[in-house]
């Protein structure tokens, strides 16, 4: 089997080569002074035209649909935002003695965001799950994650350098929750545009995060936050993001079948329960800690984002075939 085709199978796409291929820019080419400020600018206004396009591409009709089934729905809200900050509280509390404090708070991070939306969509296609469910449920979660995402972290991430403040949620209101809700008014307009140019949402989508993380991790390497972490520490949370890989899988699938839910929506609750959204992630994060060093604080939700489409990928393979893993009911 060739390389490039076996990478695509367990999730490994272009998209993610080009993320690491950013990250190993900024260590080499990182923005600094003016360059520095141009690249922080062009990132802000990425995100703005980004939750615009978001706003615009949301079929309000898939999601009044997707609420028939209202217990799945509950189910896939509770995991993403009630089992998912308790399981992040856990497991930061448990590894403080280990791991730095940005890199604590990144974990605490990780558990207050939204599902995924084109992954936990596309694996649920691909395991033969609910698909209209998971498109709700993916839209739902982001949506009420622009909301709910920055009065968790009031809620539970510390106040302090780099913390969050008053100032912050205000800054979501106008760079996020303003653009979304006027993509939403103008979708009659150009929602059908939008859609039939997958090309140019794709590139806004995936062009604005390979921009923030780019700013973010230059500013990281200009500060010499990198010079906190070694091999050792990397390991570390490597583990601790698999555990919480492993805890949102079982809890996903534990769930599922205490709720004996029917099969295909078994496999919407799975992948839109254990996912989280880098694409909502990096940009939320860019304004609840500006001024802190951002780039060790998304380090979790990197490696947790690339960590969940490889596992997940497999998985879905695996019931697209017929094998069922460990912990689905027959």
């Amino acid at each position: 089997m060739a390389l490039p085709v076996f990478l695509k199978k367990i999730g490994i796409d272009a998209y993610l080569i080009a993320l690491l291929g950013v990250v190993a820019l900024s260590f080499v080419l990182p923005a600094r002074g003016v360059f520095a400020e141009i690249v922080g600018q062009a990132a802000y206004y990425a995100v703005a035209l980004l939750f615009f396009v978001y706003g615009a591409k949301l079929k309000t009709e898939a999601v009044v649909a997707g609420f028939a089934n209202w217990r799945l729905q509950a189910a896939i809200l509770a995991i993403t935002y009630v089992a998912f900050p308790l399981f992040a509280i856990a497991l930061a509390f448990a590894s403080r003695d280990v791991l730095p404090e940005e890199l604590a708070l990144g974990l605490l991070y990780i558990g207050i965001l939204p599902s995924t939306v084109q992954s936990s969509i596309a694996f649920t296609a691909l395991a033969k799950g609910n698909v209209a469910a998971a498109v709700c449920a993916a839209s739902v979660s982001n949506l009420l994650g622009v909301i709910v995402t920055p009065l968790l972290a009031t809620l539970i991430l510390q106040a302090g350098d780099g913390g969050i403040n008053g100032g912050a949620v205000v800054n979501i209101a106008i760079q996020i929750v303003l653009p979304f809700a006027l993509g939403q008014a103008f979708r009659p307009l150009i929602g059908n545009w939008i859609g039939k140019h997958r090309l140019l949402s794709l590139t806004v989508d995936r062009g604005s995060i390979l921009l923030i993380v780019y700013s973010a991790f230059s500013a990281g390497m200009v500060a010499g936050i990198w010079l906190e972490v070694d091999a050792v520490t990397l390991a570390a949370i490597a583990a601790i993001v698999c555990l919480f890989l492993v805890l949102a899988i079982g809890i996903s699938l534990g769930l599922g079948r205490l709720a004996q839910f029917a099969r295909e929506d078994n496999r919407a609750l799975l992948f839109c329960g254990s996912t989280k959204s880098l694409a909502s992630g990096v940009p939320i994060a860019n304004i609840l800690f500006a001024g802190g060093p951002i780039s060790l604080i998304i380090l979790p939700l990197m490696l947790y984002h690339q960590i969940q489409l490889v596992v997940c990928a497999i998985i879905a393979q695996r019931m697209a075939v017929g094998t069922e893993p460990i912990g689905e009911k027959p």
